[in-house]
């Protein structure tokens, strides 16, 4: 059975991964690609466990170093339970959220430190990663103003300052420089419907083996 594909979207707060992800996931189920939608922190019963201890309550509430450490205790049962399984029978699997983002917040955004991080990915994870990353990109303002009004809950990340944001936002835009073989940028301010069309061009682009046929 061919493995499925693992698609992870990233971004910042307000730039409209959710509602991507399931317009993605409904053009795949459409083209006959059946896939499953999740996030993290989450995606198992443990792991939610620990998103409501990360997504919930002051801004201040975690130690950067402990925030990472629950990023990545959830991101280990989550990978394990749920994802490597799913790709295992050949089921794409779209992500909000996944390691890039331990890396923009906690290591770029908090300060802990890229080389931080990146020793206590591979710990957890070896060379496991998405085979493409989507970042939906677009000013910390304009992002910010959209998570107005979303679940009072889940607003911890939202709270943070300004400049939390903006280096966040530039460490996401490093990331995916620096790895442009597995990430592309999408300009996340057009609207919902162009978003989506620009995400299924760039999955297409990158999933589509070449006819060796072709040009024959």
């Amino acid at each position: 059975m061919q493995q499925g594909i693992f698609i992870s979207l990233e971004g910042g707060e307000g730039a409209g991964k959710s509602t991507q992800l399931r317009s993605l996931s409904n053009r795949l189920r459409d083209a006959g690609i059946k896939n499953i939608c999740t996030r993290e922190p989450g995606g198992t019963a443990g792991a939610e466990e620990i998103r409501n201890l990360l997504v919930r309550g002051d801004a201040a509430r975690w130690t950067p170093k402990t925030e990472a450490l629950l990023m990545y205790a959830a991101r280990q049962e989550h990978v394990e339970e749920v994802i490597k399984p799913a790709l295992k029978k050949g089921v794409w699997v779209l992500c909000d959220r996944f390691a890039d983002s331990s890396m923009a917040y906690q290591g770029i955004g908090h300060g802990l430190g890229v080389d931080k991080i990146a020793a206590l990915n591979h710990w957890v994870l070896g060379d496991f990663r998405p085979d493409l990353t989507l970042v939906l990109d677009l000013p910390v303002s304009v992002g910010l103003s959209r998570t107005q009004g979303h679940s009072v809950g889940e607003n911890r990340f939202e709270g943070m300052d300004t400049a939390f944001h903006e280096r966040m936002r530039q460490g996401f835009l490093s990331i995916a420089k620096a790895n442009s073989e597995r990430c592309i940028v999408i300009d996340a301010t057009a609207s919902a419907d162009v978003v989506a069309e620009n995400i299924w061009k760039a999955v297409i682009a990158k999933t589509t083996k070449p006819d060796p046929e072709a040009g024959s």
